[in-house]
């Protein structure tokens, strides 16, 4: 097997298992920014591939192939409802966030499991889907020499639309008034308060947002990945969301980057039997790679990293 036959294995693979954490990792930029730690991107992201995937169960009939992509609406709305829970915790009722955001992880894995139970006689899994997201090739671009083949063939469309999502909130937070004042009321918020910024408010819709992308990650794994939903279709990659996110230092861009490197360490326990490099390694070393890189990632190479200045220090308006 010649180098570019791995490569054509590797990096579809790697850019499929990116595309969650793209999106989960943008949520958790969009709330810290704004103030709010939020460490429930594991339970938002559970609750957005439970609703998916019953959405779309239910409904793939009288929806068709437009299924999978309504099904992930429905999971960014259910996302967004219940991150509202951690908001009116951590902002109104200024709870622990850490505190909090480990309640959303518990009560989401719960809940879903109990759902699931209850929806479907008992059982401790959904049926699988007929419409998940497809491999497709992309007219045009799949024809470019080499470039073609490696990154517009053979590959899913949540891939792309996660990178171009991206690059839209790195716009929104550096670019645009609506970013700047999220911005302020992370790193200052009595100075934003005192500009006649609503930091209540800027703070809810971050978390919101936070809620809406988490929900959007878990649909798209949910979909793309396992194709039914168990208590263990989430396992780890709300945190490892959140490791990109610190990875890349808060940083829109640097978050995906940091996704995709997650992405192809995750990979790698899925095509790493068919790579002639990692054939001999037992597989059980392949499955613990991603949370071991992870690990290295964030202690080894990250070197400073400075989280938003009010990143977990609950508002008071009026104190100093």
């Amino acid at each position: 097997m010649g180098l570019m036959d791995v490569l054509l294995i590797v990096i579809p693979s790697s850019l499929l298992f990116a595309a969650p954490l793209i999106f989960t990792a943008l949520g958790g930029n969009f709330s810290e920014r704004a103030g709010v730690v939020n460490i429930g991107l594991e339970g938002l992201m559970v609750m957005g591939a439970f609703s998916s995937i019953v959405f779309n169960l239910t409904f793939a009939d009288s929806l068709g192939a437009w299924t999978p992509w309504i099904s992930l609406l429905v999971a960014m709305v259910v996302g967004a409802i219940f991150s509202v829970l951690h908001a009116v915790a951590s902002i109104t009722f200024r709870a622990d966030q850490t505190v909090s955001g480990v309640a959303i992880n518990l009560l989401a894995a719960g809940l879903a499991m109990f759902l699931v139970k209850l929806i479907y006689d008992g059982k401790g899994q959904t049926g699988t889907i007929r419409y998940s997201f497809k491999k497709i090739d992309i007219p045009v671009l799949k024809d470019i020499p080499v470039i073609g083949d490696l990154f517009f063939s053979n590959t899913y469309w949540t891939s792309y639309l996660a990178i171009i999502v991206a690059i839209i909130a790195w716009y929104v937070m550096y670019k645009t008034p609506f970013g700047l004042r999220l911005r302020s009321v992370g790193e200052h918020p009595m100075a934003a308060d005192t500009m006649g910024i609503n930091v209540t408010k800027m703070r809810y819709i971050a978390v919101i947002l936070s809620g809406a992308f988490g929900g959007i990650g878990g649909g798209v794994f949910a979909q793309s990945i396992t194709n039914d939903f168990t208590h263990a279709t989430i396992s780890g990659q709300g945190f490892m969301a959140l490791a990109a996110l610190i990875f890349g230092k808060w940083n829109p861009l640097g978050a995906m980057g940091a996704a995709i490197f997650f992405g192809f360490a995750q990979s790698l326990s899925i095509v790493g039997s068919s790579l002639p490099f990692l054939e001999n390694i037992p597989n059980v070393y392949l499955l613990i790679a991603p949370y071991v890189l992870t690990i290295i990632a964030l202690t080894g190479f990250i070197g400073r990293a400075d989280a938003p200045k009010a990143s977990g220090v609950p508002y008071i308006k009026g104190s100093r």
